[in-house]
């Protein structure tokens, strides 16, 4: 199945922000749109060790999943200035099925300073498999939640508008390309 829009959880912390706001971009998207919410916390994966990593289901079933998307929001923490190691093993596992896909991310991070902790994997996008990186990402830190929920009026504001920018850029995407 093909959906428009896949939004991808990466934390595996049970109270993580940057789930809230990955279901918060879901819901934004699912209001008009084709949209599935993968949470990284339902699929155990192997570390990416360049073996038999490939051949687990998991990894193939999110594969796929990625492969039939159109655009990949991917939803991740910040740790000592750079995503999580799990939002990059997923890269890693699931290589070539990001190929041609229109990508944005929202982070949540300790503290302000990490902000441009999705450049280096926004770069390895591009380059290795010719990503279309969204230039609107949400960066939040703690100050934004409470609660479970977001309070931060200026963050949901700027996850109505990465949907938004998503939903215009898709339009320059094409269909998925079905190998």
């Amino acid at each position: 199945m093909t959906y428009d829009y896949l939004v991808i959880s990466t934390s595996l912390n049970p109270e993580s922000n940057s789930r809230i706001m990955a279901k918060e971009v879901f819901d934004e998207l699912a209001k008009k749109d084709k949209v599935k919410f993968i949470d990284l916390q339902d699929y155990p994966l192997p570390i990416c060790d360049a073996g038999a990593c490939y051949s687990d289901a998991n990894v193939q079933e999110l594969s796929s999943l990625i492969a039939n998307a159109r655009c990949v929001l991917m939803a991740a923490p910040v740790y000592n200035f750079y995503l999580s190691a799990a939002a990059k093993n997923l890269i890693e596992l699931t290589g070539r099925a990001w190929t041609d896909k229109l990508v944005g991310f929202l982070c949540a991070a300790g503290g302000k300073s990490s902000y441009m902790s999705v450049m280096n994997v926004a770069n390895s996008l591009m380059l290795d498999f010719r990503c279309v990186i969204i230039p609107r990402f949400v960066y939040a830190d703690g100050s934004s939640f409470q609660a479970s929920q977001i309070t931060d009026t200026d963050m949901q504001r700027r996850i109505v508008e990465l949907a938004d920018a998503a939903r215009r850029m898709i339009t320059v995407i094409g269909p998925v390309a079905v190998s």
